[in-house]
C-alpha cells in the first residue's frame, strides 16, 4: 500500500471505528455506512477517496480492517470500534489457546486486573504468537500473553470472530492468562 493509501486507510479506520460524527457520517447500529455517502463526506473534509481507491484500500489492507457488504453498497470496520455498534457476530467456540500482544509496561496491571477492552467494545485476541508479537511491538517492548480461551468458554465467557479473523471477547480475567 502506498504512503498516500496508508494515510487514507488510517483516516477511514478512525472514522469507521471511532468518529463517524467527525465528518457528519450516519452509521447504523451494526456499524455500516453507505459507501457513496462516506466518499462524499470524506471529500468535504479534504480527504479525497474514489471508489477504485477505496476498493484498493480494502483489498490490500493486510489487517483486513474493513468489510464491504455483499451488495457492494456499504462498508464498516471489521472490529476495533469505540462507538456503540453491534456487529451481529454470533458466539463461536474458540481454540483452546489464543494470544494477546501487549507492551511490557502494561503487564503488571494486566496480571492484576485482567485484559479489559479499554475504550473499545472488546478485547482483541490473535490466533498465533507472531501476530500477537506484532501487535505488542506497536506499544513498546512486546510481551505475548497466552489466553486459556477454551477454559474461559467452558466457564461461560462468550467469544466472537470478526470478519478479519480477530478473536473478540468482553474481558479476560487474570487467572486465564499466562506468559
Amino acid at each position: 500500500m502506498t504512503k498516500d493509501l496508508t494515510g487514507k486507510s488510517k483516516f477511514l479506520a478512525y472514522v469507521l471505528r471511532h468518529a463517524p460524527d467527525s465528518i457528519g457520517l450516519p452509521m447504523d447500529a451494526q456499524g455500516w455506512v453507505a459507501i457513496d455517502e462516506l466518499l462524499a463526506k470524506c471529500a468535504t473534509v479534504g480527504t479525497r477517496i474514489d471508489r477504485a481507491m477505496l476498493e484498493e484500500i480494502v483489498g490490500t489492507n493486510v489487517k483486513r480492517r474493513f468489510t464491504i457488504s455483499p451488495d457492494g453498497t456499504r462498508i464498516r470496520a471489521a472490529q476495533g470500534h469505540s462507538v456503540d455498534v453491534e456487529l451481529g457476530l454470533k458466539p463461536v467456540v474458540p481454540p483452546e489457546t489464543l494470544f494477546h500482544g501487549t507492551a511490557l509496561r502494561f503487564v503488571a496491571t494486566i496480571r492484576r486486573e485482567g485484559l479489559k477492552p479499554g475504550r473499545r467494545r472488546h478485547v482483541h485476541l490473535s490466533m498465533d504468537e507472531i501476530t500477537a508479537t506484532a501487535v505488542g511491538q506497536r506499544h513498546g517492548k512486546p510481551v505475548v500473553l497466552r489466553v486459556a480461551s477454551g477454559t474461559m468458554h467452558q466457564e461461560g465467557h462468550a467469544f466472537y470472530r470478526a470478519d478479519n479473523g480477530v478473536w473478540l471477547t468482553g474481558f479476560v480475567p487474570p487467572h486465564f492468562l499466562s506468559e
